[in-house]
Formats: C-alpha cells, structure tokens, sequence
C-alpha cells in the first residue's frame, strides 16, 4: 500500500534532517582533524649560503673564502632583503611551516605555541569540539533510527523531539568552541613565541569547513523541529475535526463523549506506522464504545 501523501512529506523532511545532520558531521571531523584553520606568512630572517647553493633564498658571501673565521664579510642586503616569507597553517593541534632550502614541511603542537594563560581556553575549545561530534554522531544515529525502525507515529514523535535537542545543544557547542578556538588563535599571535608569530595572516578552509557544519547543524535542527512541529499541529487539527463530525453525526448524552472518543483515536496510533488518516474506517466503531 503506498504511503500517504502526509507520510511521505514527513519522511522527506526526516530524510533532509538527516542529509543535513551527516554532512555537518563529516565537516566537523574534516576541520577538527585538519590544521589548516588559519594560513599566512612568517617574515624570518635568510640563511647564509652554504656551498655553492644560489638564489634569493640565502645570503651570499662576497668573496669565496667567505667561509673562513678569519674573512671580512660584507652583506649588501638590507631592509627586506635581509628576509624571506615563510607560508605556515595552524590548526586545533598542530601549526606548520615550510623550509626554506628543502622540501617538507616542520610542525610544531600548536598548544605548546598557545600562551599559557590561554591553554585552559584551549583544551575547553577542544572539549567543546569533541563533544559537538558526539551529540552530532547521537543525532545522526536517532534521525536514521526515526525513518528506518520506529514502530509506530507516537514513538518518531519522540524519537523526533530528541534528536531536536540533541542536534540544536550541538549546534550551541559548535559555535562556543569555534569562537573560542578564534580567540585563542588571536592571542596567540599577539603573545606567542617570537620565532612562531605570523606576519599576515588569514582564516583557512578549515575554518571555513567549521562554520559550514555548524550551519548545517542548525538548518538540521530547524528542519527536525518543524517537522515536529507540523506532525503535532496535524494531530491537533485532526482532533477538532473528528470532534466535530461526532457531535454533528451523534447524539451524545455526555458532552465530553466526543473528546473519549478522540482519546482512544489517538492511543490507537501506538500500534501502527501509517498515516492517521487510516483509522477513519474504525471511527463509527469507537463512537459506539464510547456512547455505550
């Protein structure tokens, strides 16, 4: 029997609560696991020429015995020409830069680099990351839980008002531990070691992956809330309507019969997955009960 025309927006919209809920996920743990949430230059000092090594990359000496203790040396660069521009990427555990006469890459832990009044900032931040995963991971397992095994309308609506809680304190946790995080990336280029400290710097895509799963976290939460939302209005509405007819169709001695009869409507839905609308055949039934 195919679902109904209500059944299947709900499970639309739990199939976008879900599709919304995985992809913030697995945002989060690309950025949490990745060190690029900051990137910039570092202005450091040039090395002397070693050999017969050349380039912009080194200070040259001005004659060939330049490697002797007991030579003169002359060094015509001046001002900027003293210097070279390192790239560098930091992230929640390490902070990176290139060499500059090889190949690779040196990294740093980035919580050694943070300032040591920061730290505690710091490692809250990561708390605040981890369990922002957790509470993301919980939501993901209840929202599939919701469209694939729940056994009855009552039972997704409870399902669907926790995995709303859930999805919205993470999104809450997300947002305090990237602001943290930013604030710790700040002083710490402000009061950092003097060999680590960024010249110019800029947010990476790492930072930008961050607050993409945070918006897809909430827009998560606001889909699951207002399917919540709706299932309940329409079961208010459906009340009224079912009230209505009985008190047209029948005479009842007790004014509150109407409303017994609705109750047990409503508890016969604990035992079903389709649309309330099914039980409408049995409505004449459960009138007579309920007069009796």
């Amino acid at each position: 029997m195919p679902a109904s025309i209500p059944e299947a927006d709900r499970r639309h919209r739990a199939s976008a609560a879900f599709s919304l809920s995985f992809l913030s996920l697995v945002f989060s743990i690309t950025a949490f696991s990745s060190s690029h949430w900051c990137e910039g230059t570092r202005k450091v000092a040039k090395p002397f020429c070693k050999g017969d090594s050349k380039g912009d990359l080194c200070i040259r000496f001005n004659s060939p015995d330049g490697n002797s203790s007991q030579a003169v040396q002359y060094i015509w660069e001046t001002g900027d020409d003293k210097f070279v521009e390192r790239n560098f990427h930091a992230g929640i555990w390490y902070s990176c830069e290139e060499m500059i006469n090889e190949e690779g890459e040196k990294c740093r832990s980035f919580i050694s680099l943070t300032p040591a009044s920061d730290r505690g900032v710091l490692w809250l931040s990561i708390g605040a990351e981890l369990l922002y995963i957790v509470l993301l991971l919980i939501g993901n397992i209840l929202m599939s839980v919701e469209i694939f095994y729940y056994s009855s309308v009552i039972d997704g609506l409870k399902i669907n008002a926790f995995s709303a809680v859930v999805t919205v304190l993470a999104g809450l946790l997300g947002m305090v531990a990237h602001m943290m995080y930013t604030t710790v990336f700040q002083m710490t280029v402000n009061l950092g070691p003097e060999d680590w400290r960024p010249h110019t710097w800029d947010y990476g895509w790492s930072y930008g992956l961050a607050w993409t799963s945070f918006a897809c976290c909430m827009a998560a939460a606001v889909t699951t809330i207002n399917k919540y939302t709706k299932t309940i209005l329409e079961f208010k509405h459906k009340r009224k309507k079912l009230e209505r007819s009985f008190r047209i169709q029948y005479n009842f001695p007790d004014h509150t019969a109407p409303e017994k009869v609705c109750n047990v409507y409503v508890n016969s839905f604990q035992n079903t997955t389709d649309d309330p609308a099914h039980a409408m055949r049995s409505l004449r039934h459960l009138a007579t009960i309920s007069v009796l």
